[in-house]
C-alpha cells in the first residue's frame, strides 16, 4: 500500500528525475524511469491479484520497482527485478529499503538476458523496460517463465515506436496471446499470455 514511506520515496525519485533531465544529463546517467501514471497503473494491475509473482527487466533506482511491490504486497506478492548497472544496483536498493519494501521485492544482478534464462520461477506478470534494441530476446526469454493467464507488459512501444513498433506488430500476430497498445505515457504493449509457447 501507498504509506508515508512509499510515497516519500515514490516523491524523491520523481524529483530527482526531473532535475536530471533539467539538467539534461546524459540519458546512460539518468534513472530513465516510468511516469507516475505507468507506475500507478502497474500497481493496479499487480493488487488485485492474490500472490501476484512479478518480473521486472530493467529496475533502475526502484522506481517502477517500488509500485509494484507495494501492490504485491495487497494480497501476498513478490517481485523480482533485474538490473546490471552498480550504481543503481546501489540506489535501487537504499529505495526499496527506504520504502519498507524488502520483504516484496529482490534484485538480481548482472546481464539481463543471462540472468533471466537462469531464474526458474514461473511469474503472473512481466514489465519489460530494458535497452530498447533487446525487446525480442527478453520476450523470449521470459515467455518460458510464464504460462496461460500471465501478461507481459512493455514500456516506451510508443515513444520509440521507430524501434519497437515490429516487437507491438509481433505480439498482435501471436495466436498464442492477446495483445493491445495501451497509449498511456510512453506507450505499453499489454500481452495476455492465451497458451504456453508453441513448438
Amino acid at each position: 500500500m501507498l504509506d508515508g514511506r512509499v510515497r516519500s520515496v515514490l516523491e524523491r525519485l520523481e524529483l530527482e528525475n526531473d532535475r536530471e533531465k533539467r539538467e539534461n544529463l546524459p540519458r546512460e546517467v539518468r534513472s530513465r524511469q516510468v511516469e507516475r501514471t505507468t507506475g500507478r497503473f502497474l500497481f493496479a494491475l499487480v493488487a488485485p491479484q492474490t500472490d501476484c509473482e512479478v518480473l521486472e527487466i530493467g529496475g533502475s533506482r526502484g522506481y517502477s520497482s517500488i509500485w509494484l511491490a507495494a501492490g504485491v504486497r495487497y494480497l501476498g506478492g513478490h517481485v523480482v527485478s533485474t538490473e546490471n548497472d552498480p550504481k543503481k544496483i546501489a540506489a535501487w536498493r537504499q529505495n526499496i529499503a527506504d520504502a519498507g519494501l524488502e520483504d516484496w521485492a529482490d534484485l538480481v544482478e548482472g546481464d539481463g538476458l543471462e540472468t533471466v534464462r537462469e531464474i526458474d520461477d514461473v511469474f503472473d506478470v512481466v514489465f519489460i523496460d530494458a535497452e530498447k534494441g533487446l525487446y525480442e530476446p527478453f520476450f523470449e526469454a521470459v515467455r518460458t517463465k510464464v504460462e496461460p493467464g500471465a501478461l507481459i507488459v512493455a514500456d516506451n512501444v510508443l515513444s520509440h515506436i521507430e524501434t519497437l513498433g515490429a516487437y507491438s506488430a509481433a505480439r498482435q500476430s501471436d495466436p498464442t496471446l492477446v495483445s493491445v497498445t495501451v497509449p498511456l505515457d510512453r506507450g505499453l504493449e499489454l500481452s495476455s499470455v492465451l497458451t504456453g509457447t508453441l513448438e
